[in-house]
């Protein structure tokens, strides 16, 4: 168990449906960073947001998960990364959380946008997760879950809330006021990882990579800029805001039907 957790998150162009050249930015960006024990990519960091899956998605045996094992090995971290993954003849915006030693385990994106049509062209998962690595709780979401706050509700007690997204500009102000509101209502270190640059679609991303603490404070925001950020996330802060005000004790109670 660490009682202080060190993340770096990765805000950065991304090649149109461009594998390779993705693969190499990233790598190169990696090598970069130093001792962090988890490092955090854009959704769709290999194609950008492409509703092409018949030409983007991979198996699980794939070049992409191959290399994001390869890079979480070699460089001693664990990497959070999302990209189209062909299963049972189904398309899934799948988030891998990937240990340094190789394990994977992974989330498929239940929220599908549906101004891009993402629900035509991916199946919808049903389950959420919760990843224990070091002694913290990770919950790992992706981009568009952030509009549905019951999808995130902290009921297990988890540490830090992880969004990856490809967030175009005209949203920003939604995408900042969002994240800190996660923050705060379910007391956890929250982190939202964006995109900049513009896809092949001609969407505009603005960045805005950013860390909140558990009482909604800004602890790193990016730039419109490629960038790395790192933050050294303190166990002993958040177990000290909840105990002064244990909101989450009184918490509403709820299943998903």
């Amino acid at each position: 168990m660490k009682d202080k957790l060190k993340v770096s998150f990765i805000q950065s162009y991304i090649d149109w449906q461009d594998v390779e050249a993705n693969i190499t930015r990233f790598s190169k960006i990696i090598n970069r960073i130093n001792d962090s024990d988890l490092v955090i990519l854009p959704e769709m960091f290999n194609t950008g947001f492409s509703m092409n899956p018949s030409e983007t998605a991979e198996l699980m045996s794939g070049k992409t998960i191959s290399w994001m094992i390869e890079s979480a090995k070699n460089n001693n971290i664990a990497l959070i990364a999302s990209l189209a993954i062909f299963e049972n003849n189904k398309y899934y915006n799948r988030l891998l959380f990937v240990f340094p030693h190789g394990k994977i385990e992974y989330y498929d994106k239940k929220h599908l946008f549906i101004l891009s049509d993402e629900h035509k062209n991916f199946e919808s998962g049903d389950e959420v997760i919760t990843i224990d690595y070091l002694g913290w709780k990770i919950k790992p979401l992706i981009c568009y879950d952030l509009r549905f706050p019951v999808w995130a509700r902290n009921t297990e007690g988890y540490d830090l809330l992880v969004y990856i997204a490809n967030w175009p500009t005209p949203r920003r102000e939604q995408w900042l006021a969002l994240l800190k509101a996660r923050a705060i209502e379910n007391q956890s270190f929250t982190i939202g990882v964006n995109r900049i640059g513009t896809d092949g679609n001609n969407y505009h991303y603005s960045g805005d990579s950013i860390a909140y603490n558990s009482i909604g404070g800004i602890m790193l925001k990016a730039d419109n800029k490629e960038d790395v950020m790192t933050v050294n996330l303190q166990k002993a802060e958040l177990v000290k805001n909840r105990e002064y005000f244990p909101v989450l004790n009184d918490k509403d109670n709820f299943k998903f039907v």
